[in-house]
């Protein structure tokens, strides 16, 4: 299954010198509606689209969780506001965005970079470790570690990718970050491959954001200009074309090489051998946009944000079923109640039913658990993620039998097929969930189990971590399902 092309396969590590990959490729998506878990939750804010969704092949997602159930014809930015003692992520998106150079500059940016190349390596990746910032894309894993073990690595050539993959339904921090700020995520490149040792880099964008990929085809052409980027280290976009699993990095470095977009069994780690099996370092968009605030106020600034194990401040998308959808930029810690009422001043129709934070593969969590503050280690306790961040909110209108039909239907089209519990078994639990559907207990938890054992990635565990989760947390209502 190709997803991507390279402009030159004898140089797999080029961009292209004259077009950037964003117009080699047809990324319409005109008249399109979202099939999204966000757009499901908001079903009955708009009937006829959602029922027009069904009917087209499946978008997940159009990054449009705000004014859900969305259409790729009509889109508009979102509300932003910022709940932290410190602006890091959002600055310019308040402003009105950083789409030139000159934007850019004026507001601060750059700063960082000139400061990055005045330090050595070491200094730099110690500021990082210092932070305290872990991975944004879900895991959450300590950045400066990362950093470090690619550093290690003896090897001609090193990659910088930035996983720009944002198919998690609920989420859209990462396109307006590139969309409205690409400076800052090409300065956060160039600041790592020095630290590093990196002389290219890839930005991996998913296809349903074409606006992201003209800001950011644009951005990449000034940077070259101006000497960001040149023969040291440069940066080419590619883009991949709707599959999620690409979210997962090995997955994603086999699409940017034209292979089958599958997960890859380690060891050995993409630290040492990843992209054209070179030493690689992959972070999300939103991991890598915190660095140049780091950099430039220290790595022990940006640590006494947060709270706990997890430091700094972090996106939330919020979904329409709040009365104040939007982009948010918090500290760790906050409760998740402040999240739900606070900022997002509570659901606009219905009570609430479930909280789903950090997508479909992380769990459900009901009302009564909303006093968990926000943190890595906070959420796993109890069977939830912090994950990519983004919030759907579902009201008591929707049943957990039409949640779970959902998100199995969406981990079933999106399997890349290499496990079988995950290719096969998925399809029969979401039928399973089905109206009218018979309902086999036994069977249900013995695919559960097959797919918290044996599946290879964070996909088919994920789903079977989300089946637990209704197990511990709706164990009342999902008993009924099966009566």
């Amino acid at each position: 299954m190709m997803r991507n092309s390279r402009a030159d396969p004898r140089r797999p590590w080029a961009g292209p010198d004259a077009e950037s990959l964003y117009h080699l490729r047809d990324v319409s998506l005109q008249g399109r509606c979202c099939q999204g878990l966000a757009c499901f939750a908001a079903r009955k804010d708009s009937p006829e689209r959602w029922d027009a969704a069904q009917a087209e092949p499946r978008v997940y997602c159009l990054g449009q969780c705000y004014q859900a159930p969305a259409d790729a014809s009509h889109d508009a930015h979102p509300r932003m506001a910022v709940q932290a003692r410190q602006t890091v992520l959002l600055g310019n998106l308040l402003a009105g965005g950083a789409r030139t150079l000159e934007q850019y500059c004026k507001r601060g940016g750059g700063g960082a970079l000139a400061r990055a190349h005045s330090m050595a390596p070491e200094s730099l990746i110690e500021q990082i470790e210092a932070s305290g910032l872990r991975g944004r894309g879900g895991a959450g894993f300590p950045t400066g570690r990362k950093w470090r073990a690619v550093a290690a690595e003896a090897a001609s050539q090193k990659f910088v990718v930035a996983n720009g993959d944002e198919g998690d339904p609920g989420a859209f921090s990462d396109r307006f970050l590139m969309e409205d700020d690409p400076f800052r995520l090409i300065e956060a490149m160039a600041i790592a491959a020095h630290a590093v040792g990196a002389s290219r880099g890839v930005i991996y964008l998913r296809k349903e954001y074409p606006a992201a990929a003209q800001s950011l085809d644009s951005a990449l052409r000034e940077a070259r200009s101006a000497g960001w980027l040149g023969d040291s280290f440069d940066i080419e976009l590619t883009l991949g074309q709707g599959s999620y699993i690409c979210g997962e990095e090995t997955a994603m470095l086999n699409s940017i090489e034209e292979r089958r977009p599958e997960v890859r069994p380690r060891p050995p780690q993409i630290t040492a051998q990843g992209l054209f099996r070179k030493p690689t370092l992959v972070n999300n968009v939103e991991t890598l946009c915190a660095v140049p605030w780091i950099v430039e106020h220290g790595g022990a600034a940006y640590a006494e944000l947060g709270f706990s194990h997890s430091r700094g401040t972090k996106l939330l998308s919020l979904n329409s079923l709040f009365r104040r959808p939007g982009l948010y930029e918090v500290e760790f810690g906050i409760p998740l109640r402040s999240v739900v009422e606070d900022l997002g001043g509570g659901l606009h129709r219905g009570q609430l039913k479930a909280l789903m934070v950090g997508g479909p593969l992380a769990g459900l969590l009901p009302p009564r658990l909303l006093d968990t503050p926000l943190g890595h280690e906070e959420m796993q306790a109890l069977g939830a993620a912090v994950g990519h961040g983004g919030v759907i909110a579902f009201a008591d209108d929707t049943s957990l039998a039409e949640i779970v039909e959902q998100v199995f239907r969406f981990g079933a089209y999106e399997s890349c097929g290499k496990c079988t519990p995950c290719h096969l078994g998925t399809p029969v639990i979401e039928r399973m969930f089905a109206d009218g559907a018979r309902r086999d207990l036994a069977r249900y938890r013995d695919l559960i189990h097959a797919l918290a054992a044996t599946s290879l990635c964070g996909h088919g565990r994920g789903l079977a971590e989300f089946a637990h989760s209704l197990e511990r947390h709706f164990a009342g209502e999902l008993a009924t399902c099966f009566a």
